[in-house]
């Protein structure tokens, strides 16, 4: 790969950059150069939120046409999309170092079904109705849409995320300012691509590459009016803050340290159960916001699970993102696989015991790899416990009952994903009712587009997907009719 552009996608064109300023896409699995974009600068967000202004404002422009017209258009994005999609993963996974049968799976599909999904809610939802009154007469409540939207998507899924904020965005009529993560530009291209050959009109989506400078500035920018923000806690209190004082609507899907619950019922076979144990815990290398990385095993059968998961974990294939067979793939930067070694280190400092993994692999001289990595005799007060860790570490901690397990679940800041795995699917609902938590799964996990995705405490506020995240776009308007 050697793709380096000059250009960003603003007001439906491709337009010079304002600075010389540049961003280097590295791949995480050889450490070389594969491409480079412009890096935005504040005034090409002006740029960006002035065409997306023009374009919501234009009386006849996307946010006037009727919903089934946005619709169609969104189903040629949604084919432009599926036509790039092999094209899109292999850039992923050489950036990111997603493994690209994962990449398939996800980067490459779910946004196409997003967009068709939202296509078909703009088509059967009704945007505005007539209440009768309790005084006389009617009212007429519209669902109008919010105007120029700042997305921020980070770069563990960086179009599966972004297409959570524009599908249901452009759906609503919306128009937006998207900032890719600087780890993950070159897909970004594709995408904007897509948006033009689709016939997506000028201004309707907008592309602004950029750091966390670039971000803060989409925040607090003046022609935005509503943020949806992917990423850190942390920057999602900065976020947060911002918008707060601005009275501005934010969404804001943040971290995770979620509680895989494994019951004393639980029938865990390696050959019936591998994939979706994998899925739910160690998906994309680790560096999946929602994944069960606190392992509650029951204490009379603790040795057997700690064996379960050690034997999932050292099974798995590392190798480079881009073969077909590898089941983890590198940290997505040096700097993310440093994070990771030194929450490692943080574990054995603390007498945690590893069982497999715990350093580099061995036949990995380049690339940013660690070993998956599995911790047994943890406490649930232990850093490695607490703390987000975004690799594919887990850590394996013993409860009593179920009460001790549902209270060790809730002992963290977080709230965003959760398993419970057990032979008895009414048990597990009556588990899964007490984890305090916006999302969680019974014997499985993986988010449904038709569902709202999100979390509680620490992370997030709202939600995305299903049809509740189409009124994330929208402000609500009363007609009252004499």
């Amino acid at each position: 790969m050697d793709m380096h552009y000059d250009s960003l996608f603003i007001g439906g064109d491709w337009v010079p950059p304002t600075s010389s300023q540049r961003i280097t896409a590295i791949s995480a699995s050889t450490e070389e150069v594969i491409g480079s974009v412009p890096e935005a600068q504040e005034a090409d967000v002006d740029a960006a939120a002035a065409a997306a202004r023009r374009a919501f404002d234009d009386p006849t422009g996307w946010a006037h046409w009727s919903p089934a017209d946005r619709a169609t258009a969104m189903e040629r994005l949604a084919d432009a999309l599926e036509r790039r999609a092999e094209d899109m993963v292999q850039r992923i996974s050489a950036q990111n170092g997603m493994p690209v049968a994962v990449a398939r799976q996800l980067e490459g599909t779910f946004p196409v079904i997003l967009l068709r999904y939202y296509a078909g809610l703009a088509r059967d939802t009704a945007f505005e109705e007539t209440r009768p009154g309790l005084l006389g007469g009617n009212t007429l409540v519209r669902r109008e849409p919010i105007g120029v939207v700042g997305a921020i998507a980070p770069w563990n899924f960086p179009q599966t995320l972004a297409a959570f904020k524009y599908a249901p965005a452009l759906a609503a009529g919306c128009t937006l300012v998207i900032k890719p993560s600087p780890e993950t530009v070159l897909d970004s291209y594709i995408f904007a691509d897509a948006v033009a050959d689709a016939g997506i009109p000028a201004g309707v989506v907008n592309i602004v590459p950029g750091g966390r400078e670039v971000g803060a500035y989409l925040v607090a920018h003046p022609d935005v009016d509503k943020i949806s923000f992917t990423g850190s806690t942390a920057a999602g209190r900065a976020i947060g803050e911002v918008c707060g004082r601005l009275l501005r609507p934010v969404t804001l899907e943040l971290g995770g340290k979620s509680a895989a619950i494994i019951l004393d019922d639980a029938s865990l076979d390696l050959q019936e159960v591998a994939e979706k144990l994998f899925t739910a815990t160690l998906l994309n290398n680790g560096q999946t916001c929602f994944l069960g990385t606190r392992v509650l095993a029951p204490r009379a059968r603790y040795t057997e699970f700690v064996d379960l998961f050690t034997d999932l974990a050292g099974a798995l294939k590392v190798g480079d993102a881009l073969d077909d067979t590898t089941q983890i793939g590198p940290m997505a930067t040096a700097a993310q696989r440093e994070r990771v070694e030194r929450y490692i280190a943080k574990g054995r400092g603390d007498g945690a015991r590893i069982t497999t993994g715990g350093g580099r692999p061995a036949d990995q001289d380049r690339g940013w790899f660690v070993e998956p990595t599995i911790f047994a005799d943890v406490d649930n007060k232990h850093t490695i416990a607490q703390e987000e860790i975004f690799g594919p570490v887990l850590s394996v901690i013993a409860y009593g009952d179920d009460d001790e397990a549902i209270r060790i679940a809730n002992d963290s800041d977080y709230g965003l994903g959760g398993t419970v795995w057990t032979s008895d699917p009414e048990r597990g609902l009556a588990i899964a009712a007490r984890v305090q938590t916006g999302t969680i799964g019974i014997n499985s996990y993986l988010p449904e587009p038709t569902a709202p995705f999100g979390g509680v405490k620490a992370s997030g506020l709202g939600r995305e997907l299903g049809p509740e995240a189409l009124t994330n776009y929208q402000e609500l308007k009363s007609v009252y009719l004499g």
